[in-house]
């Protein structure tokens, strides 16, 4: 008989959350006492699932939990914790399952009523992962539409009226409310690095192919599976402790490095890119990033941007189109699927926007795709050249705080680039508009991604209040 419980991310929420006051629930800083007998990962749970149960009504963060599970797995955590024989660092922490990734005791519904109460009944390589390290899965997240573009009802946590970002919009909602401690999330255009930044967690895009998709439905090129957690250290170590179970994607080795957070390396000189973002961020938004360059600057650390840096320039120009080459990309990439449900299931159960891409897919060739993918790979060529200046980029995670309305999920043109180029990114909640949250977005190059953790550790204490 199965335990789990499905949730409607699609029901008219009268009841705002009004009330939440949210606030990220850390991980690790609970660790200590689960040592000394103080707290334990049952009771840690319990904690969390108050938040659940008081507010997943109004802003919608799962399609479903299985609180029978989690609390059985937190009691087995509790008495590894006791015993001193813990399976990992992240042994009890409570994460969320994005849905598109599957998991042995709930559904995977990708965000389309085609899968409403569709399982393979097996977890994804992902969360195999973390079930061998001891973490606890209390439920799957919601998505848009086959991690795209059509929203499915989640609303902001600090601001019920507006987006929560998506594709894994349930997933920063569930982790920025302090539902829980860390979630699993994807991007191939800025699916997991635009909603951190909106719910006010933090967002690890790993470098392509850095964490194993296998059993994700999430098969574009530049797809990534990504972490959303409640501080640094929780979404490094959950990302580590995912890959050095899983690896990373067919081909990849995947993400490597320490399995606790990199020690802190001030960068000497990182760069400031504007990116495709800057015609369409708020003042407000500039100047905040301009405050966060004064930051560095004052730490000592050189910033270069494309008024007085030609490599930098360079680098702006190869990632202009960032947005429209990624599309045509992925257009082409989703002929299948999207072919097949229209043609062997039900048309009728697809968006227009699902319908549109499929429309702009079949007007493409293989031609007009292999010169997608020569763009591509000139921009990653160029983009690579930059490190010779730097030891990493920052910008904005988005133009603005989260928008107003649910019928769409945000401008990516902040967060598009590092998908094309394959590239790691982390957003931190540093930054403040309108009262709302607004990552710091630090970039780093291809398969130095714990380098790009060293330099976020030491740029993070610079913004403490």
């Amino acid at each position: 008989m199965t335990s789990w419980v499905r949730h409607n991310p699609l029901i008219e929420r009268i009841k705002m959350a009004v009330d939440l006051n949210p606030k990220p629930r850390p991980f690790h800083k609970a660790t200590p006492d689960f040592e000394n007998g103080n707290d334990t990962p049952r009771n840690y749970l319990e904690r969390c699932i108050e938040v659940i149960e008081a507010h997943d009504g109004s802003i919608g963060a799962f399609v479903a939990t299985n609180l029978d599970n989690a609390r059985s797995a937190a009691d087995d955590s509790t008495a590894r914790w006791k015993s001193g024989t813990t399976l990992s660092a992240i042994d009890g922490m409570p994460i969320g399952v994005k849905d598109v990734m599957e998991t042995a005791d709930m559904v995977t519904e990708q965000g389309s009523p085609l899968f409403t109460g569709w399982s393979m009944g097996r977890d994804c390589a992902a969360v195999a992962a973390l079930r061998e390290a001891g973490a606890v899965v209390v439920g799957k997240t919601v998505t848009t539409e086959f991690a795209a573009t059509q929203p499915r009802g989640t609303r902001n946590p600090y601001d019920t009226n507006r987006t929560p970002g998506g594709s894994s919009s349930g997933s920063a909602t569930a982790v920025g409310s302090g539902m829980l401690a860390g979630a699993t999330a994807s991007q191939v255009i800025g699916s997991t690095i635009r909603p951190a930044s909106y719910c006010g967690a933090f967002g690890f895009k790993p470098s392509v192919g850095g964490i194993n998709r296998g059993g994700s439905f999430d098969g574009f090129s530049q797809s990534c599976t990504g972490v959303i957690a409640a501080t640094l250290t929780d979404t490094w170590t959950m990302a580590r402790e995912i890959s050095s179970r899983a690896g990373g994607d067919a081909g990849y080795v995947g993400l490597t490095g320490p399995m606790t957070l990199p020690k802190p390396n001030k960068p000497r000189t990182v760069a400031m890119l504007e990116t495709a973002g800057w015609e369409t961020a708020t003042e407000d938004a500039k100047q905040q990033l301009q405050s966060a360059r004064n930051t560095l600057e004052e730490a000592g650390i050189n910033v270069i941007d494309r008024s007085n840096n030609e490599a930098v320039q360079i680098a702006e120009l190869a990632i202009a189109d960032s947005n429209s080459l990624s599309r045509g990309i992925n257009a082409w990439e989703g002929r299948w699927p999207l072919n097949t449900y229209a043609r062997d299931m039900d048309i009728n159960k697809l968006s227009e926007s699902s319908r549109e891409r499929l429309e702009q897919a079949n007007a493409m060739n293989q031609d007009q795709f292999r010169d997608l993918l020569e763009q591509r790979n000139a921009a990653r060529e160029t983009f690579a050249s930059l490190a010779d200046h730097c030891e990493a980029c920052f910008t904005l995670s988005a133009p603005d705080a989260a928008p107003e309305g649910l019928g769409w999920t945000g401008d990516p043109n902040f967060t598009v680039c590092t998908s094309l180029l394959g590239v790691p990114a982390v957003s931190m909640p540093l930054l403040e508009t309108q009262g709302l949250p607004l990552g710091l977005q630090m970039i780093g190059f291809q398969n130095k991604d714990a380098e790009m953790f060293a330099a976020a550790g030491a740029v993070l204490p610079l913004f403490s209040s």
